[in-house]
């Protein structure tokens, strides 16, 4: 072979070296290579949106927002990520199995660390000199009044991927309204990673939540907050809820349980406090649901105001004995002496009236055995034994509000049917939402159906006004208002037998009596100065009343 030809085989051996290199610079690795170059000459800003603000009905803010420092790594300009954890690792504490697969990606530009960075630690991170880690301020959650409300709140914590992120209550129900959408800026850079100020931007703004305005009032909340701690100290309770309504709209107008926590500082709480237990928690209602159950029967007509029954000793149902709370019996009583009196023997003949069949309608169509779609997130629902599995004795008790579980909330709104002419209304804790552009969009009041007829709400109410004005405890009533309501009293179920040491103390009634403007429902459970709700919950209840008489300027009957 001639030299020229040894030659023009080695020049086309090395065109085809550089067309097979051009192939597979400008074909195959197009795309990773325009990624590395806008690695080189493209940087990219995070914007944090403002979260929304939470209001009270009377313009009172409970949750805002003030400045703190979010820490964010550029995955796309981290090279050794195990060498970047360890520079930051003197100054931030991270979660490594958690964050090093996203360090790893290349093709990432924006990955937060850590929020809510006091400045001198920002500054600290500045001082490493890393280009790979960024600095923004941002927002963090404010609470002005503190530990208020704060499990009708809710807290901001953040996702596994360190995400802005509402848990429990308002926030957890409303984060999407609350959160609003991030943006970002995208800008060239020159070598020494400056921005070229005549090069490309690419800007998509950040759109900010919006705002929450709450049928919430600040100065019911106060009150109830502060007569709540007061009963749990005077009466010894363990815990204590309150709940105060409107009937009408279903709005809560305050929602406090005992003990709470501070949305604030919520890591330093225990977790079981961030559920809030007006709205999750179960228990047996007692003698406050014999108003429920009477109202069914006298809606069917079965049984009238001043019927009489004869209450001469227990009734037996196969092996079980159930007798009056006191073991006192009147004789011959009437369906009102019943509620007055809190007669379970009395409430026995009333569901016999109704039968299993018509009693578990009227349970259902009260909302029990369901969620009552409160817009606070966590609501739960005790599970009611199939239909088909009721017993007599299941009846029986359940009359008078034993052997059936409830939450709070589906307590005060079944109560709250009586109060706003039979009518089942949904409660609601947000009765707007606000715009970026000050429009108001207002949530209408829904009202889910009918579960007695007007006639027997008013019926009912004035059987509830006679037990608070002709029951055995006197109560610190404020003169010239009628209040229709009934206290409860209900053994604790401990290991498949109830402990007649532990009880729920309850009260629940709603005033003025002819045109209700709030319904309030107080539990303490188990207070150790007294069992009785008529001992305990009552007195908080007409506490609570006597002062919401005066705030709302509500004249005497």
């Amino acid at each position: 072979m001639s030299r020229i030809s040894v030659l023009f085989i080695l020049f086309l051996a090395q065109l085809v070296v550089i067309i097979l290199r051009l192939f597979y610079l400008q074909v195959i690795s197009a795309e990773s290579l325009k990624v590395a170059a806008a690695r080189q000459h493209n940087f990219e800003l995070h914007l944090s949106a403002n979260r929304g603000q939470i209001k009270t009905s009377d313009d009172r803010i409970l949750v805002m927002n003030q400045p703190a420092y979010l820490v964010y790594a550029k995955p796309n300009e981290i090279s050794d990520p195990r060498k970047f954890t360890e520079s930051i690792g003197q100054i931030l504490t991270l979660n490594l199995p958690e964050f090093m697969p996203h360090l790893s990606d290349r093709n990432r530009y924006w990955l937060p660390l850590a929020r809510d960075v006091d400045p001198q630690t920002a500054d600290e991170l500045i001082d490493l000199g890393l280009d790979s880690i960024g600095i923004e301020k941002e927002s963090v959650r404010f609470y002005p009044e503190a530990s208020m409300a704060a499990q009708v709140l809710g807290f901001v914590g953040s996702d596994t991927l360190g995400n802005r992120q509402g848990y429990f209550g308002l926030e957890g129900y409303y984060d999407r309204e609350l959160r609003g959408h991030d943006g970002y800026l995208r800008q060239e850079k020159d070598v020494h990673g400056n921005p070229i100020l005549i090069g490309g931007i690419n800007r998509i703004a950040p759109v900010d939540g919006r705002n929450l305005i709450t049928y919430l009032d600040r100065t019911v909340q106060y009150i109830v907050e502060e007569k709540l701690k007061d009963g749990i100290k005077k009466y010894g309770a363990k815990e204590g809820i309150v709940i105060v309504m409107n009937p009408q709209s279903g709005g809560i107008l305050s929602m406090a349980s005992y003990p709470s926590y501070e949305p604030a500082s919520f890591r330093n709480f225990d977790e079981h406090l961030y559920k809030n237990p007006a709205v999750s928690s179960f228990y047996e209602p007692g003698s406050t649901f014999k108003v429920l159950v009477m109202s069914a029967a006298v809606n069917e007509g079965l049984v009238k105001p001043e019927q009489k029954i004869n209450e001469s000793g227990p009734v037996n149902i196969g092996p079980y004995s159930i007798r009056t709370w006191d073991n006192k019996y009147h004789g011959l009583i009437s369906m009102t002496d019943v509620l007055v009196h809190s007669s379970n023997v009395g409430m026995v003949y009333v569901g016999r009236q109704l039968g299993i069949k018509r009693l578990l309608y009227y349970l259902h169509d009260f909302g029990f055995g369901d969620i009552t779609s409160i817009d606070l997130q966590e609501e739960s629902s005790p599970d009611m034994r199939p239909d088909q599995e009721w017993k007599e004795i299941d009846m029986a008790t359940a009359s008078f509000g034993q052997g059936i579980a409830v939450t709070p909330i589906q307590m005060i709104t079944a109560v709250s049917a009586i109060a706003s002419g039979g009518w089942l209304v949904e409660p609601r804790v947000v009765k707007a939402i606000e715009e970026l552009d000050g429009t108001m969009v207002n949530i209408k009041p829904e009202r889910k159906r009918q579960v007695i007829k007007p006639a027997t709400a008013a019926i009912l109410t004035e059987m509830m006004v006679a037990a608070v004005e002709r029951g055995e405890s006197k109560w610190p009533r404020a003169k010239g208002y009628r209040v229709a309501g009934k206290t409860g009293t209900a053994q604790i179920p401990v290991a498949g037998h109830y402990d007649a040491t532990k009880t729920i103390a309850s009260f629940v009634g709603f005033a003025p009596a002819d045109n209700p403007r709030f319904v309030i429902l107080v539990l303490l459970r188990e207070p150790t100065t007294s069992p009785w709700g008529s001992e305990t919950a009552a007195p908080l209840f007409f506490s609570i009343a006597n002062e919401l008489f005066t705030y709302y300027a509500i004249p005497p009957d």
